[in-house]
């Protein structure tokens, strides 16, 4: 077990180091009609490691979050979990596999309060605000639930705002909000897709500090356009363009690939 005080976290970490991937995809391809969305995509996820995915603009990268998150059709490919083969999963899969993810828009609720928005995350189907009865949950269910939400609220320094209404927050405090959404499942596997968006250099400083510690919990799979933020908390890197994977490994190498400079980064440091 490992403290990280400066953001409130208690890791605890594997005593056994796996001799597998935590997530491994191989060959994964999807179409929609005609036309190739990915192709023969392969990532390999180790435990608490950052990986991020990066690429221009229709590159794939929010397709491959949607396979992964049983959102779109998959055509081919295979997913392995720990070591063991599964199938592509549904939604409501997602949480018993250990996954979360986090959405471009946020995706709160605003006229539901912080905490409740936060509980949700760890509901395969809620959408009201009666969170009890919404989720089915018994009185003792209930009250183990906000103890976790509340948790994961202290985690992104947002637990003071519990009983705030989520429409009524500054925009860097909602992508806090739906961090912590993600969190209260307890993934194992982490999607956070473009958490930087929209954010001011003091939230990116932030959030960058947040990322790298998440990883001492769990694994990071990033979307971000930021490079900044890519660079400075990514353990390995994977460059899409035009649905395929031109480029993977650690940061320092892919940043100087000719095909990655050319296709995304346009310029060399």
């Amino acid at each position: 077990m490992r403290l990280l005080p400066e953001l409130g976290l208690v890791c605890l970490e594997s005593i056994h180091m796996s001799e597998h991937n935590l997530l491994s995809i191989k060959s994964l391809s999807v179409s929609f009609g005609g036309l190739k969305a990915l192709t023969n995509v392969d990532l390999d996820l180790n435990q608490n490691e950052v990986v991020g995915l990066i690429g221009p603009n229709g590159a794939g990268k929010t397709t491959f979050f949607n396979a992964l998150s049983g959102l779109v059709d998959v055509s081919s490919g295979t997913l392995e979990i720990n070591g063991k083969s599964h199938k592509w999963p549904k939604p409501y899969e997602l949480i018993d596999l250990g996954i979360a993810r986090t959405l471009q828009g946020v995706g709160l609720f605003p006229e539901l309060t912080v905490l409740e928005n936060v509980m949700i995350g760890a509901n395969k189907t809620a959408k009201s605000g009666l969170i009890a009865s919404a989720l089915g949950l018994s009185g003792s269910d209930e009250l183990r639930l906000k103890q976790r939400s509340m948790i994961a609220l202290e985690r992104v320094y947002t637990a003071s705002l519990a009983d705030e209404k989520a429409g009524s927050l500054p925009y860097p405090v909602t992508k806090r909000i739906a961090i912590a959404r993600a969190l209260v499942s307890e993934p194992r596997i982490l999607l956070l897709d473009e958490p930087a968006g929209g954010l001011g250099a003091q939230d990116i400083e932030w959030m960058n500090s947040l990322i790298q510690n998440l990883a001492s919990q769990c694994s990071v799979i990033l979307v971000e356009h930021h490079m900044d933020v890519v660079m400075s908390v990514c353990d390995r890197l994977y460059v899409l363009n035009f649905g395929e994977v031109i480029a993977s490994g650690d940061v320092e190498s892919v940043r100087r690939d000719p095909a990655v400079v050319e296709a995304y980064l346009g310029v060399s440091h």
